[in-house]
């Protein structure tokens, strides 16, 4: 597909010819894919980068003099540029190569301070269990103490509440840029500018926001944004942790091994510069050049012209999904193309499964938000998720749906 940013030419059905799977029947269904949040689908480009270097690039890279090992370095050397320039960082060396979203904070969670217990962590009441769990290890190994931002119904975050959880003992705050099991997009911006004011590094969790947005860390002036490939059209077990230079310099190596270091003797080791001392080990190579390519092809066709046809999507879904007995779980006034819901008397497992039989892929369950769940009084939801190769005529399809399986549980 040869596309511009122009939101003129954006063509969801030339589009949609890039992923093979669209194509797929299930359970003899055209398949309608709605599960974008939990991972997204793979082009044909994507695909073919990383057969490309299967194929005729095989080999380890940084060390190896041989042919291979060069053409293996330059793509996953350039792969990292391509990230630097994505989300626009000042420097190459503040791109750290990890398994995702979730290795990113804990990274960050591990090797930016030697925590004292009392130090204060803020998290938000919508967040990921990723952005919690570290928190609650450190909680039990360091004494940090780990406080909660307030949302409100409509599933907002409260700036107010955030103030009021700062002491001087605050050294981090961590939130989702986008709720994973909302949709909610925060106002990152505010929480970063307020958590400036008192000298609060922010940690951004940018997993279901790099996939459908412009991203500008310099703009955001976030000192960390993690993200993860899977999510925004690139394979599985490769992701991002996005680091201000001197906070890098200041940390610690959280894993050692090869190319982390710059010499090792038994009398002590040299770590290595950033963002080599973070990376220690043969990275997954073939990962890291396919989100090199699952970048050029979102910038090829424009991550504004993504967000504001997704924005399209959701508006229309909540307008067509306005039905009896379904309660819509997440409503703020910016929401990012995620519609969670409930159906009464219905568990969302069955919710789930009775629209597998006509070929919609949801995802049912508390979404690695449990916390989240608690708060609206529920144990799990139903979510619909889309991304800039569903249809408006799929939401339709969704829609038709839910009143049928709605009689069969009557």
């Amino acid at each position: 597909m040869n596309m511009t940013s122009n939101e003129h030419n954006f063509d969801v059905n030339l589009i949609r010819k890039d992923f093979p799977v669209l194509d797929t029947k299930v359970r003899d269904k055209p398949l309608v894919y709605f599960d974008n949040a939990a991972s997204s689908l793979t082009p044909e480009p994507v695909l073919e980068r990383i057969n490309q270097y299967y194929h005729s690039e095989r080999s380890n890279i940084h060390r190896g003099v041989h042919l291979l090992s060069q053409l293996a370095t330059e793509a996953y050397d350039g792969a990292r540029e391509k990230v630097q320039n994505f989300i626009n960082a000042k420097h190459v060396h503040e791109i750290v190569f990890t398994s995702g979203t979730t290795e990113s904070i804990n990274l960050a969670a591990y090797s930016m301070r030697d925590w004292q217990a009392g130090d204060e962590v803020i998290v938000s009441q919508m967040e990921h269990h990723s952005n919690i769990v570290p928190w609650q290890l450190l909680a039990d190994e360091k004494g940090i103490v780990l406080k909660v931002i307030d949302i409100t119904e409509e599933g907002e975050l409260k700036l107010d509440s955030f103030e009021a959880l700062i002491t001087k003992q605050t050294k981090l705050l961590s939130i989702a840029h986008v709720s994973n099991a909302l949709g909610t997009i925060n106002p990152v911006q505010d929480f970063i500018e307020l958590a400036h004011k008192h000298d609060i590094p922010v940690l951004l969790d940018g997993a279901q926001s790099a996939p459908h947005m412009p991203i500008d860390v310099q703009a955001l002036d976030c000192e960390f944004y993690a993200f993860s490939a899977h999510k925004l059209c690139g394979p599985t077990g490769v992701g991002v942790l996005y680091g201000k230079e001197a906070l890098l310099n200041e940390m610690k190596p959280w894993k050692g091994g090869g190319d982390m270091i710059l010499s090792v003797s038994f009398s002590g080791t040299t770590y290595n510069e950033i963002p080599y001392k973070f990376e220690a080990g043969t990275p997954n190579i073939a990962g890291v050049i396919g989100l090199g390519a699952a970048i050029d092809y979102l910038q090829n066709i424009g991550l504004q012209t993504i967000a504001d046809y997704e924005a399209e999507l959701i508006r229309y879904a909540h307008e067509k999904l306005q039905i009896p007995g379904l309660a819509c779980i997440g409503t703020a006034a910016n929401k990012a193309a995620v519609f969670s819901f409930t159906l009464e008397g219905m568990h969302p497992h069955d919710i789930g499964t009775m629209l597998d039989l006509k070929g919609i892929a949801i995802r049912a369950g508390h979404h690695c938000a449990q916390p989240l769940m608690e708060f609206y009084g529920i144990s799990a939801t139903a979510r619909a998720s889309f991304a800039f190769y569903n249809t408006k005529a799929e939401i339709d399809f969704l829609a038709e749906q839910i009143p049928l399986i709605q009689e069969v549980f009557a």
